[in-house]
């Protein structure tokens, strides 16, 4: 099994929750983060002052899936989330050796 972690601009859930469940992915975990990448801050204006934002807005997705269906979520979020602009996100995937679903008590596989 694999967890999904992606990154992406919150503007861009809409289109990524789509494509995940065209492919046929279940479940999905949503968070609210802040963090930068190799854009580092910026500065924004508010009624005529400069405000340094060093943190922007992002949106955290996890998901759990079977290891052969891995690599074309990864492509399903890519696609979805890319906007060719800097601070599009990151992917990552992260082995996972155990899983209970706490409803029912299965393990493995069939828990996801």
């Amino acid at each position: 099994m694999k967890l999904i972690t992606a990154v992406i601009q919150p503007g861009r859930l809409d289109d990524v929750r789509s494509a995940l469940v065209d492919a046929g992915a279940t479940g999905l975990t949503v968070a609210r983060v802040k963090g930068h990448g190799a854009q580092q801050g910026r500065t924004e204006y508010y009624r005529g002052e400069a405000h340094a934002v060093e943190f922007r807005d992002k949106l955290r997705l996890e998901l759990l899936t079977a290891d052969e269906e891995a690599e074309r979520i990864v492509d399903v979020i890519v696609a979805a989330a890319r906007t060719g602009a800097i601070g599009d996100g990151k992917v990552w995937v992260t082995d996972v050796s155990h899983v209970v679903r706490v409803r029912t008590g299965e393990r493995g596989p069939e828990a996801v």
